[in-house]
């Protein structure tokens, strides 16, 4: 996990954006279950969740309360990253010593029986034994729902996930800033590598540059994918010990947080001069990418900035046809946040919302390429948080 601490008061504008919004929600209370959901509610990460995928916590949110289920393993780093102690209910076991065992976490081994226990005993805590609670039902297996439903009988569960991503979604200044110091770093790293490449360096050793640049200012890398010559039209690939060679697509698509929030950005390189056709081709992707920068503003939809990209590509002399699941998604706490730009996502983009724009190809047994970037909406287009060297960048061989 990355050494830098979130800003307090940045903490404190989230869980006062969410209690803002819950007259929205139509509910007492939301319980925010996913790492995201509770990282936003409480500024607290856990390593178990990064570990194992699946958030051990949970954060229960009223208008004037937060209070706070978890394991006693998280207890002592959750202190010490600002959760407060009378207001933490614990479950499990986990033996943390202390002198005179007049340290809380020492005395928290198996307050509760299980995790459906310790959220029950929060929801309590927190005035909430009766009336309707927002569950952020995406990260609540059904298990665990049929368990609260028991122990809270006169509670009523109403779903609140699509609720979550719509607060997150429009970002406070602080949660721009932190983003495009993410994008920032990435991109560096990504222009880091495309430095360190020539014939004969290897895609593994040009990993090693990027991931050096991304651990030297504190950011915690989650993929780097760099792939070259055939193997750059693997999409999601991981960096082998291929030697570049003159004529091949090097293609990097890079991601990762810092103080929680993500940066997922991609570019291309061509070893020596490039050919027409790579040459015609990324100039489309980048026309394509361009075209969305251009369109993008409050009231567009996503839906229609997928199907002005792909023309564009087309238009331009790319690939016939252009095909794309996406291209670009939300970005914040989690690398891909709705809405995505996509043809099932009708939803009107609005100021303060974050995205990657992304037009990538991919041609098995020729190559990909790729250009992503991250922007923030303003009241009349977009704000690009990355934005060097988007062209082909050509290494000398």
């Amino acid at each position: 996990m990355s050494a830098r601490a979130i800003d307090p008061a940045l903490v404190a504008a989230r869980r006062d954006r969410l209690r803002r919004e819950l007259p929205g929600a139509d509910v007492d209370a939301v319980l925010a279950l996913s790492a995201a959901n509770f990282d936003y509610a409480t500024g607290y990460r856990s390593v178990s969740a990064v570990v194992h995928g699946i958030s051990p916590l949970a954060a229960v949110v009223t208008p004037d309360a937060l209070q706070v289920a978890g394991p006693v393993s998280d207890s002592a780093p959750g202190f010490d990253a600002g959760l407060v102690e009378e207001d933490y209910a614990a479950y499990g076991r986990f033996f943390y010593e202390s002198e005179n065992g007049t340290a809380r976490p020492t005395q928290l081994v198996e307050q509760h029986a299980d995790y459906a226990n310790a959220i029950a005993a929060a929801i309590r805590a927190a005035g909430v034994a009766s009336g309707r609670l927002g569950l952020d039902e995406r990260a609540c297996p059904e298990p665990l729902r049929r368990q609260l439903e028991e122990l809270l009988p006169d509670v009523e569960l109403l779903a609140a996930s699509t609720w979550f991503s719509q607060v997150r979604g429009v970002k406070l200044p602080g949660e721009v800033e932190l983003l495009e110091r993410s994008a920032r770093v990435v991109e560096a790293a990504i222009l880091a590598g495309i430095d360190a490449a020539g014939v004969g360096v290897s895609e593994a050793e040009i990993a090693r540059v990027v991931n050096r640049e991304l651990v030297a200012d504190d950011f915690e890398p989650r993929f780097v994918v760099v792939t070259s010559g055939p193997r750059s039209a693997l999409s999601d690939a991981s960096p082998t010990h291929r030697k570049l060679e003159r004529g091949d697509l090097l293609r990097f698509d890079v991601g990762g947080m810092r103080e929680g929030y993500w940066a997922d950005l991609g570019r291309t390189a061509v070893i020596g001069e490039p050919s027409e056709r790579q040459t015609r081709f990324y100039d489309a992707i980048l026309a394509g990418e361009d075209a969305l920068f251009a369109m993008a503003r409050p009231g567009v939809s996503a839906k229609a900035l997928f199907e002005h990209a792909l023309d564009v590509v087309e238009a331009t002399g790319g690939p016939q046809p252009y095909r794309r699941q996406h291209v670009g998604h939300g970005i914040g706490l989690e690398v891909y946040e709705p809405p995505i730009v996509a043809p099932s996502h009708d939803v009107a983009l609005e100021q303060g919302m974050t995205f990657c724009f992304e037009t990538p190809y991919y041609e098995l047994g020729w190559g990909g390429m790729m250009v992503e970037d991250a922007l923030v909406v303003t009241d009349d287009g977009v704000r690009l948080l990355s934005d060097r060297r988007r062209e082909l960048q050509v290494v000398p061989a």
